[in-house]
Order: structure tokens, then C-alpha cells, then sequence
């Protein structure tokens, strides 16, 4: 406990002698206790038998799933629940002149903050960030303690999984005078009359001090200085706006996620006092009502997910390592957007869709006065709506990720005149703080007689949910109004499941009053054929048909791109505690369904076939495939033709019907009579051994980074088994850690911080976290009767 303190005081010295502004991870180091002590606000409480941890944390996922847990199974059968944080610090008197502040990037929820025993305040909403100032509380070279109290306890409270906890990073800042906050450093682009682009930066002072000036420094992506705003005086509101003009700009978007950096430096009396930095994208949107979106004057179909906020066996606690993994599965199937639903994501995920070129629709709430649960947001909207959008469009909008802010998800406000007031309300607040982006809203009643947010007239766009058959119809009920599809298709799989016949619909469950009661398959799973979907709903084929053929439709955000925690539509019961809806199951196995999209939204050669071929001799099978860059497929099977098929207008994929024999299906794309690619699928045998793949077998050595290890139950000639469902137990050796297992089955009951993992349809997958040391570690995957695999690692500096 010395040596914590030591290095926190000389990195305080440090930071305090090297730069005006300082912002410190103070994510290591807390005792967390779960439960509720509210002694725990006293500086001289002792929390010795407390558990040490490092944020963000996540204590929900830490649990057994619990077949009548207050959240329910649409809550991912979790408990919430009271818990408290404590950390302990020290501070350099030499930062007496400082101003010190704590920045939580979210914390779920309802959380209260003390520093040394003088309460800071509370937060109610779980997905938004906030601070407060430490300065005129702290001690300087004696100890400091923040306590934290977390009450998730008000169960239900989410339509879907939410955890528990400070589940998003934690900073200090300490700034050499409270001259401007980052949230107030405001840069943007516009294009001129000429054709060039204008860089405007704002800014507005918090300090009383004197005649300030603002020097902005312009970087490229590759830290070569590009230009300078000079000496740019605030006016008497304390205001400032600079313009600077850029002839030949990078322009970022997907394609080209070019970076530029804007660093802002504030003097006062020719002393500099404060310094920010922060990236920035030049680039220009526009939606038209009959020809959709525009980036960069050039026309853009948005192909989008929408996504939760958890990463699977991880819970919501944020990591970088995994968010980095989802989004780059995304990007291989060709998904250009993200609507992350249905509240503000983690700061650092938009700092990665900046980065890695995806569109992202910021939305902000789930509910407004009306509620959907019991404990939802509605006790808080009145209180603080208008807080926390502001929080949400300050800290967002220098992302060129953000394209659109949405205020609401099939809000309940729809259905009477309340609906127009509130939403003329939530578009001002946005847009006095950022008038560059479009504003919707996803919404469900595509009648405008009956649709009273609509009616308020304040939406650039107007984002409906599902209702795909009334595309066509939308511009005769809003005309020059422009549209997107906010969510759509609610399909639903399971990975390596298959039922017949394929080629007729499941709607699961069929109807509203159905839903409480609906039973489907014994073992809670649904088919992969894409035939099978919520009665609100339809398949991945006709709803992303139905936009990619009318223009005036910007795009789709198909729900969604990931199986997430809760919310396990069709079933209604334990033990289904996560979702069904993805393209992409929970351990981040792809689903079939997944290469449906790759060969529509990417020009990379496609060809998938399936299902598996582990059948009972003369069973009919269905056997489809997903091609692209092709004219037809043909289907052999153990080396006989069975035909060619070719594409339709109103499909996306072929089919033919084969009684099982066993031995090797092959599928060959052609165009133009020359083969594209070819694929096989052949009979598996009996299990025999253990295969480990990683993504990643290098990371860094900083208790953070993360390999995802996929294990995959072969045969003697190292084909996947399919229906193997083993019985495996990892182990690790080194300094690294196990942080979870899964296998994408939506009703495994097993914690996902189990060591042991039953193989789902052949596969399961290990994460492993990096421990400060570097140093090399071996994975290891055994299981009765089969031979064990394993896999070596290295941590890195």
C-alpha cells in the first residue's frame, strides 16, 4: 500500500511540473465491497477486508445467471443489487494551485460520490458522464479517499442487460487554472462557396480572470503541423470562434477514417493556462428526401447495426481489446454504421469508430416521462433530461464518427400531444449546443395522424422502426421529409442450429399475446435459416431488400449486430437469458446469416454454404448458400451435380433440397462460366481432440489487453464436429488471467466467469486478460476422452 501511494505522489509531481493540463488514468487501485455500509463515506474506515480491483468493473456479470432474479431474464437474469467503491490517494502540496477534478465515464447507476467524508453529489442515469470538482476538498501529502455508492437495487429497472457498477473508465484532471472545460472546445467543418473547407473551432471561459486569448494549432494525421488560429481574444460573453481554410482536406469517412488534431492553448497575460487537445474529421453530410444520404457529396448507403453496451462475457465493463474485436467483425461483414441503442456509448468506443470508420447515431434515451419498466429512466426525466443530452452532445460531438443524434427510442409520448412539446423541447437543447448534425428519433407509428412527435415538425430525419411494407408509402404520408431505417428485422437464430423445412416462416412468437407464453423449441434455441422472426418483425433478406431498393430510404440499423445480455425474445423463461436477434452470436461466433450481409455490403468474394453435413441417412436437408461476384452456384455432392441455382430479385440466397448422404457437399461460384470460389462441407466423425485458434497471440503487458481464444472439437481429420458438446475446462499458466468463457448458447446457465464451458455445436471460446508483467503463458483446453489443445501467449511491453 506504500508503494501505491509512492508512485500516485511522483506521477502527481510529475504531471504537475510537465504540462498546464494533466489527465491522469485512475482506473487501478479501488476496494470494492458489495453490499451496503453507508460507514464506508469515512476517511478512516477500514476497508482492509475489502476486495481490490481495477475499473471499470462490472459485479452483475460476476454472478451465477439466477433463474428468478429480480431483473428477470429480460434483464440477462443478473442480480443489481449495492455496491461501494473506495479509493485511496495522495497529492503534492506543489498542487495547491491546481484545480483537481474526477471524470466517470458511466457509472449504472444512481450513484453518490464523496471525497474525504464531504459529499460531491449524484447521478442517477446510468449511461452518461459527469465530474466534479475535488479542489477545495483535498488534503496535500496525506490521503485522500473517494467513496462511491452504487444502487442497482430497484429491480426491474432495463428492458435488457445493464449491469453494475463504474463499468467505463475513471480519469483525474488537474489543470493549472478552471479556465475552460473540455466539453466547451468546440471544432467543426463546413465547405465554402469555392469548393474548400472552413475549420471553425469555439470556445467558451469559465474563469473570471482577465483578457484571455486562444491560440488553436492544426495537425494532420501524421503530427505535421497544417495551420494556426492566432491570438484569438474572447469577446465580453466570454466567447470565442475562429475560422481557419483548408484547401485539399483528407476527408474522413469509412473508407478513410483520416484524423486530423486541433490543439487548443489558452493565455492569459501571455501566460499559458490551459491546454486541450482532441481530434477532429473533415467531412460534409447532407440527407435528401428522394435520394437518401450524402458523405462528402457523394451518395452513401448506410448499412448498420444497432448494438447494446456489453461485451458479452464481460459484461458491461468497458474494454478496448473486446470493443476493438466487435467493430472489426463488423467491418468484415461491410457495416458502415452504428446506432448505439439505446443510450450513449463509452467515450472510448466513439474514439473507435473515429478511428476505424464507422457512422455512428448517438441516442439518448430508452423512455422520456412514460415509463417501460417499473424503475426505468421515467422517474428521473423530468429532473434531469435535459442534463444528461447536454452531457451526451458535449462530450460527443467533436467525433466525426457522430453523424445524427437521436432523442429517443419508440418513445411512448408517440401517442399523444405531450409527444410534440417534449420533442420540440429536446431538438432546442441539442441543437443550441451543436447546430452541424441532423436530429431523430426512432419511432414505431408510421401513420402521421397518429404520430404526435412527427407533428411537432422538429426532426431533420424521420428514423422508423421495422414496418419495412411501408417504405414506399412514407414519402406520400411525410412529404420532402427524409427517412432512415432506425431498426429493423428483429430475426432470430441460434448459431449451429438447423430446422425443415427452411423455406417457410416462423414468427415467434406470433403475436402480442402470445409473447408471455410462447414454449418454440424445447432446448430455447430458433433456426439459422433466416426464417424466423418476432411478430413485429421480418427476415434479414426482406428488410434490407426493402431498403436498398427505394432511394429515399438513407440506410438500415438492423437489429442487431451481436447477441447482447437480456432480453431473450421469443422465450419468456429462464434459463434463456440473452438475446436471439444477433448476426453475430455472443462469444462473437458468426452466424450464417452474417455472410448474407458480407456478400450485399462488400465487393470481397462470398460463398457460404451450409448447414453442416452430420445427418440421418435419407433426410432431406435444405442446403443454402450466400455468394456474390457470381452468375450461379452449383451444388455437388461426394462429386454429383445437383444443379445450378442462380439469385432472384426477392432473394438473397439458393436452395436445394438434398436427401442426406454421407460424405463431401461442395459448392462452386461461377462467373461467366469461370469458377469464383469453391467450398466444402464434409461428414464429420466422432470428437477426438481440441483445437485452439487465437485472434490475437501477442498483447500488451497492461492488465488490460485481451485474446480471444476460439476452441473447436475436430474429428481425427480435423473436421468440425457440429453437434459436439463437450465438456471442456481451460487453464492457464504465466501472467495472464481467464476473464470469462462462452459458446454463444443464449440459455447456458453457467457464469460466464466460469473456467468451464460446455462446447455449443463444436465450439466455445476463452478470453484471456493480460496481468503488468510481461512474460510468456500457455492456454490450455482439456476434456474427458479427447486429446487436449493448447496454445501459447506472449505479453508484451
Amino acid at each position: 500500500m506504500k508503494k501505491h501511494f509512492l508512485i500516485i505522489f511522483v506521477l502527481f509531481c510529475h504531471a504537475l511540473h510537465a504540462q498546464v493540463r494533466q489527465t491522469i488514468d485512475f482506473n487501478a487501485n479501488w476496494k470494492f465491497y458489495l453490499g451496503n455500509d453507508s460507514n464506508a463515506i469515512n476517511p478512516t474506515y477500514n476497508d482492509a477486508k475489502w476486495r481490490t480491483l481495477s475499473l471499470p468493473h462490472d459485479w452483475s456479470i460476476e454472478s451465477n445467471f439466477i433463474k428468478d432474479a429480480p431483473a428477470t431474464n429480460q434483464g440477462g437474469s443478473l442480480p443489481g443489487g449495492i455496491g461501494w467503491y473506495r479509493k485511496t490517494f495522495i497529492i503534492a502540496s506543489s498542487a495547491k494551485n491546481k484545480i483537481v477534478s474526477i471524470e466517470f465515464d458511466g457509472v449504472y447507476k444512481n450513484s453518490e460520490v464523496w471525497i474525504n467524508g464531504k459529499y460531491l453529489g449524484k447521478r442517477p442515469y446510468g449511461y452518461i458522464n459527469f465530474s466534479y470538482d475535488l479542489t477545495s476538498h483535498l488534503f496535500f501529502d496525506k490521503q485522500n479517499v473517494i467513496a462511491v455508492k452504487v444502487d442497482n437495487s430497484q429491480q426491474p429497472d432495463s428492458r435488457w442487460y445493464s449491469g453494475s457498477g463504474i463499468y467505463r473508465d475513471v480519469k483525474l484532471v488537474m489543470v493549472k487554472k478552471w479556465i475552460t472545460k473540455p466539453a466547451d472546445f468546440f471544432i467543426y467543418t463546413e465547405k465554402t462557396d469555392n469548393g474548400d473547407f472552413k475549420i471553425i473551432a469555439e470556445s467558451w471561459q469559465h474563469s473570471n480572470s482577465k483578457v484571455l486569448s486562444v491560440d488553436v494549432y492544426l495537425y494532420d494525421y501524421n503530427g505535421k503541423k497544417i495551420g494556426r488560429m492566432d491570438n484569438v481574444v474572447l469577446n465580453k460573453n466570454n466567447y470565442f470562434k475562429s475560422t481557419f481554410t483548408i484547401s485539399k482536406p483528407s476527408f474522413w469517412s469509412p473508407l478513410n477514417p483520416y484524423l486530423y488534431k486541433a490543439v487548443f492553448k489558452v493565455f492569459a497575460s501571455e501566460y499559458l493556462v490551459d491546454q486541450y487537445e482532441t481530434t477532429f474529421g473533415i467531412r460534409s453530410i447532407h440527407f435528401d428526401a428522394q435520394k437518401g444520404f450524402f458523405l462528402n457529396n457523394q451518395p452513401l448507403k448506410i448499412k448498420g447495426v444497432c448494438m447494446h453496451h456489453d461485451l458479452g462475457a464481460l459484461g458491461a465493463a468497458f474494454n478496448k481489446a473486446a470493443a476493438k474485436r466487435q467493430l472489426q467483425i463488423l467491418k468484415d461483414m461491410g457495416c458502415n454504421a452504428i446506432r448505439f441503442s439505446h443510450n450513449p456509448p463509452a467515450s472510448a468506443m466513439l474514439d473507435l469508430c473515429d478511428e476505424m470508420g464507422f457512422l455512428v447515431m448517438d441516442e439518448a434515451f430508452d423512455m422520456w416521462r412514460k415509463k417501460k419498466n417499473k424503475f426505468d429512466y421515467h422517474l428521473q426525466f423530468d429532473e434531469w433530461a435535459e442534463k444528461d443530452l447536454q452531457a451526451m452532445v458535449l462530450r460527443a460531438r467533436n467525433h466525426p464518427s457522430v453523424f445524427m443524434w437521436s432523442i429517443g427510442n419508440e418513445i411512448r409520448e408517440q401517442f399523444d400531444s405531450s409527444g410534440t412539446t417534449l420533442t420540440k423541447k429536446l431538438v432546442d437543447i441539442v441543437k443550441q449546443l451543436d447546430p452541424t448534425r441532423p436530429v431523430t428519433a426512432a419511432l414505431t407509428e408510421t401513420m402521421p395522424e397518429k404520430n404526435f412527435i412527427t407533428k411537432a415538425n422538429a426532426l431533420d430525419v424521420l428514423g422508423f422502426n421495422y414496418k419495412y411494407y411501408d417504405y414506399p408509402e412514407l414519402p406520400k404520408r411525410f412529404p420532402n421529409q427524409k427517412f432512415i431505417a432506425t431498426e429493423t428485422a428483429s430475426a432470430l437464430s441460434t448459431r449451429g442450429v438447423y430446422q425443415f423445412p427452411s423455406d417457410s416462416n416462423r414468427i415467434w412468437p406470433p403475436d402480442y399475446k402470445g409473447q408471455d407464453t410462447f414454449v418454440g423449441n424445447k432446448d430455447f434455441t430458433a433456426s439459422s435459416y433466416d426464417n424466423t422472426f418476432a411478430y413485429w418483425g421480418g427476415t434479414h433478406e426482406k428488410t434490407w431488400l426493402a431498403v436498398k431498393k427505394y432511394p429515399h430510404m438513407a440506410g438500415i440499423f438492423v437489429w442487431s449486430g451481436f447477441d447482447f445480455l437480456g432480453e431473450p425474445v421469443p422465450y419468456p423463461k429462464f434459463p434463456a437469458r440473452s438475446s436471439y436477434y444477433g448476426i453475430v452470436d455472443l462469444a462473437g461466433f458468426k452466424k450464417d446469416v452474417y455472410y448474407m450481409y458480407q456478400s450485399e455490403w462488400t465487393t470481397k468474394a462470398v460463398l457460404h454454404i451450409f448447414p453442416h453435413w452430420n445427418w440421418t441417412a435419407g433426410e432431406m436437408v435444405d442446403v443454402w448458400a450466400y455468394y456474390n461476384n457470381a452468375d450461379a452456384v452449383e451444388l455437388f455432392l461426394n462429386d454429383k451435380s445437383l444443379g445450378t441455382r442462380t439469385k432472384t430479385d426477392t432473394s438473397l440466397h439458393v436452395m436445394w433440397r438434398v436427401p442426406f448422404a454421407p460424405g463431401t457437399l461442395k459448392a462452386i461460384s461461377k462467373k461467366n462460366g469461370k469458377i469464383v470460389l469453391v467450398k466444402e462441407i464434409k461428414t464429420a466423425g466422432k470428437p477426438f481432440k481440441i483445437e485452439l485458434t487465437a485472434d490475437r497471440k501477442i498483447i500488451k503487458a497492461d492488465a488490460k489487453d485481451l485474446s480471444f481464444i476460439t476452441a473447436r472439437v475436430l474429428d481425427k481429420d480435423g473436421n468440425l464436429v457440429p453437434d459436439a458438446n463437450n465438456h471442456i475446462t481451460f487453464s492457464i499458466t504465466g501472467n495472464v488471467t481467464i476473464a470469462g468463457t462462452d459458446n454463444g448458447y443464449q440459455a447456458d446457465s453457467v457464469s460466464l466467469n466460469s473456467n468451464k464451458r460446455q462446447a455449443w455445436k463444436g465450439m466455445a471460446m476463452a478470453i484471456i486478460k493480460s496481468a503488468v508483467k510481461k512474460g510468456n503463458s500457455t492456454l490450455t483446453a482439456t476434456s474427458p476422452g479427447l486429446l487436449s489443445g493448447t496454445i501459447a501467449l506472449m505479453t508484451t511491453e
